[in-house]
């Protein structure tokens, strides 16, 4: 992660055959995000390659995988339509995360968070490994409205931050605690990451828009591929069985800790 806090501004370089990696890496992220989440890794580090500054590349990416993640929601519809109880129960927190996180962006350095994003996306990806234990353990049917509701949304809450902050693997990180702590099966639980992730996307998103360096060309060639990618990612993944889709999760979780660490 390269960010510095405030003063990271600049313009973008990109043109000719660049715009076209940033369409292919957007579409990549779009799928990616609506499968597992991380998706930003693949973007973030294509247009800082490619000469973005790097907070433009990060509200620019913000901006630009909102209708990924709005695609891929669309795709899981049908896993959505079966909870509208619990979309309602943690959408606040992801509104309250997504602001706390897009604010902090703008006004603190990052030096804090490279240090411990790596250990919670490793964290995520052990908690998804292991889901289906902890869940038994945890007995989620009895204990739905406790250990479902206040903790888990103070925990969405906290993701929320991390996801307007930076967002790289936040979808991991979701999956992970609905997963251990919501009574439902991980079809559905990948269709609520999915609602919640393009809620703090979308509310960091405003916000920079409005104070930060946005850079608009990126944004709209972004917003296109990650749409395609985003409804594609849906499409194919909510036909995986649950043991191949954990499988995706925890081995793309793996090379985001991976590349966090080495960035």
């Amino acid at each position: 992660m390269c960010l510095d806090g405030p003063g990271w501004q600049g313009e973008a370089v990109i043109d000719g055959w660049e715009w076209l990696a940033v369409f292919v890496a957007a579409m990549a992220a779009g799928g990616i995000n609506a499968l597992v989440g991380s998706g930003t890794l693949v973007t973030f580090s294509t247009l800082v390659t490619l000469g973005v500054p790097p907070l433009t590349a990060n509200v620019s990416n913000t901006v630009g995988l909102v209708a990924g993640s709005v695609a891929g929601s669309w795709g899981y519809r049908k896993e959505l339509a079966e909870q509208p109880e619990r979309i309602r129960r943690y959408v606040p927190a992801s509104v309250l995360g997504g602001v706390t996180g897009a604010v902090l962006l703008l006004v603190l350095p990052a030096s804090a968070f490279e240090t411990i994003v790596p250990v919670l996306v490793g964290l995520g990806v052990v908690l998804v490994a292991i889901q289906p234990w902890i869940a038994a353990k945890l007995s989620v049917p009895h204990n739905t409205h406790v250990v479902g509701g206040f903790v888990a949304f103070a925990l969405v809450y906290l993701v929320g931050i991390y996801g307007g902050y930076f967002g790289a693997a936040q979808g991991v990180l979701l999956i992970a605690i609905l997963g251990a702590l919501v009574d439902a099966n991980l079809q559905r639980v990948n269709a609520l990451k999915n609602v919640l992730a393009a809620v703090v996307n979308a509310v960091a998103a405003v916000i920079f828009i409005v104070v930060a360096d946005v850079d608009w060309g990126i944004a709209l060639v972004m917003t296109v591929g990650a749409a395609l990618g985003g409804y594609l990612g849906a499409h194919y993944g909510r036909r995986l069985p649950a043991l191949a889709l954990r499988l995706v999760i925890v081995c793309v979780g793996v090379v985001a800790v991976v590349v966090l660490v080495r960035a």
